[in-house]
């Protein structure tokens, strides 16, 4: 009986006790917890500094940042949010509802303002700074927004920026990257957004209950980005750009030997600007257009090369010597391998290499490359960079594919046929490139036997990282062999039964190779590689139409092209 006194007696103290401190906060320092509630609360006012400017080689800006500005508005009681609203809808003509919704959304924290219109007019963010007089919880934010000058020139070599998602955050949040971030995606904007984007500063300051400032607590200053000059030339991108609007496909120019790519367009293109300006309606029509224009199909597209891979089996010939510059083959427009028939486009009679090149007939390559085989074909494909990335530096490369017997027999457990060494030798069947690829083997020829490695990045914050750049790798193919296949190559264009014969008669000769390759369900692709001025090449062009029908169609787009370099005086 004396314990449960006891414990009754200890529970009664304890409870006497959380009175007496309760009474103590709720009465007699009510007035003190109270000043201290509304008067000490933090708030961080984020200043944002200017993501990096991307330069062309002779300085023009293909990338910069505007000065916009985004109203803001501190968290507070419900009542002076939906005055605020009512206000800056009148002013922004628009609907209270679609603020406050963005206020919901835009929500991360009761010290963190919250952004409900961004990229303001500086009229309007005159106007709405005024109502900081009556709803101090105001905020107008300078803040420096994506630009891009030139609009849809350079687009998948530069990509755009938006909100980071799910997937990069995962990756990327041990280097600084957090929730809401606006990072690169795709081109330059990607590969390098660690050094193009900017440190995040700001004010870290004391407010009252109605959100008054009492005193600043903090400042620390925004950084800037790193500025990035590229190797492309400003002038002939725009040429590039013009000549393939309103088709599907790519160009690439390329300096032959060194590697830098001074265009490069991919088609349908896009407009960075309209991610900069939250266009959702733009946005969306991008990502569901069949024509995929978010595509870089000059790098992320692989497709058959058809007969621009044929200097690529002449050299292989004339290496393993299964053929000399005598060698003659009778074409009657097909030719039977095995017991099937392999047709050519046209009826070339007697042709040696070199006039094989120039008619880009299909049976004297179909007899040459059953004399050389499947495997060395391949091999020596490899030789020539196809069937890897060629180590360019923006995102999403692709490698392509070169068959084999052995890796069809490991990958595939198939037999391979005579009929699959005939397609091989023209581009065709299970072959794969990217147009990139093709550029690189063909700047083999130019500059007499090297791999360049090609590549778009000049120099990185006023420091020239070209040096580091510049890889060449000598193949090993002789010089006699690369002469007899360059004469092939000249005739393409020089003479009047060339294939190419479209790009003859302009300021400077060019040499080069035409392809029409066969593509399942629908028209062929269009494929023309070359090179130009012929003596001391300074560019190689490799111009490729998806479903553009024969190969004449690239070269009236590369005539085009090298006839406005010319008038321009870039060549």
């Amino acid at each position: 009986m004396t314990r449960i006194k006891i414990t009754i007696v200890a529970i009664i103290i304890l409870f006497l006790f959380l009175f007496a401190a309760v009474f103590n906060i709720t009465v007699i320092e009510s007035r003190k917890y109270r000043l201290l509630s509304q008067k000490n609360c933090i708030r961080l006012l984020p200043q944002m500094g200017s993501r990096g400017k991307i330069l062309d080689r002779e300085g023009n800006i293909l990338a910069t940042s505007k000065l916009s500005y985004d109203f803001m508005v501190l968290p507070q009681s419900q009542s002076q949010l939906q005055k605020i609203f009512d206000e800056a809808g009148r002013v922004l003509s628009v609907n209270p509802k679609n603020l406050r919704d963005a206020y919901r959304k835009g929500f991360y924290a009761s010290t963190v303002p919250v952004t409900i219109a961004k990229n303001v007019g500086p009229k309007r963010a005159i106007v709405l700074g005024e109502l900081k007089q009556d709803y101090p919880g105001v905020i107008i934010q300078p803040n420096p927004v994506r630009d891009y000058p030139n609009g849809r020139t350079a687009a998948h070599a530069l990509g755009y920026l938006n909100e980071i998602d799910r997937w990069r955050l995962t990756k990327l949040e041990d280097y600084g990257y957090k929730k809401r971030d606006i990072i690169g995606f795709g081109g330059i904007e990607e590969k390098y957004d660690y050094y193009l984007r900017q440190e995040e500063g700001g004010l870290s300051i004391e407010v009252d209950h109605v959100g008054r400032l009492v005193r600043v607590l903090g400042f620390k200053s925004p950084r800037n980005g790193k500025d990035i000059q590229l190797t492309l030339n400003l002038k002939i991108q725009k040429i590039v750009d013009d000549n393939l609007a309103g088709r599907k496909g790519c160009v690439i120019i390329m300096d032959p030997n060194s590697g830098e790519v001074l265009a490069l367009a991919s088609g349908p293109n896009f407009s960075p600007l309209d991610f900069s300006e939250r266009n959702n309606a733009a946005i969306n029509s991008y990502f569901n257009n069949r024509d995929s224009p978010m595509l870089n199909r000059a790098i992320s597209g692989t497709y058959p090369p058809g007969s621009v891979f044929k200097p690529v089996v002449a050299a292989a010939a004339l290496e393993d010597k299964k053929i000399n510059l005598n060698t003659t083959f009778l074409c009657k427009g097909s030719t039977l391998v095995g017991r099937k028939q392999f047709n050519c486009w046209s009826v070339h009679n007697e042709q040696n290499l070199i006039e094989a090149l120039q008619h880009s007939c299909n049976v004297f390559f179909y007899r040459t490359g059953l004399l050389i085989g499947p495997q060395s074909m391949h091999d020596y494909a490899l030789k020539f960079g196809f069937s890897r990335p060629t180590g360019f530096e923006l995102p999403y490369e692709t490698s392509g594919y070169i068959p084999s017997p052995l890796l069809r027999r490991i990958h595939q457990f198939r037999k391979w046929y005579n009929g699959d060494t005939a397609n091989l030798s023209i581009g065709q069947g299970d072959v794969l490139v990217t147009p990139l690829q093709i550029a690189r083997m063909m700047a083999v020829f130019a500059n007499n036997g090297y791999l360049v490695t090609p590549y778009i990045v000049k120099a990185i914050d006023g420091r020239d990282i070209s040096v580091y750049q510049r890889r060449l790798m000598n193949i090993g193919v002789k010089k006699e062999t690369l002469n007899a296949v360059k004469e092939g190559l000249k005739r393409v264009v020089s003479q009047t039964t060339g294939t190419g014969n479209v790009l003859s008669g302009l300021p400077v000769a060019v040499a080069g190779k035409t392809g029409t390759a066969q593509a399942s369900g629908g028209n062929s692709h269009a494929w023309f590689a070359g090179y130009f001025p012929v003596k001391n090449p300074k560019y190689v062009v490799c111009v490729f139409i998806e479903r553009g029908g024969p190969g004449y169609t690239s070269c009236v787009v590369a005539r085009s092209i090298i006839e406005a370099m010319a008038n321009q005086g870039l060549i």
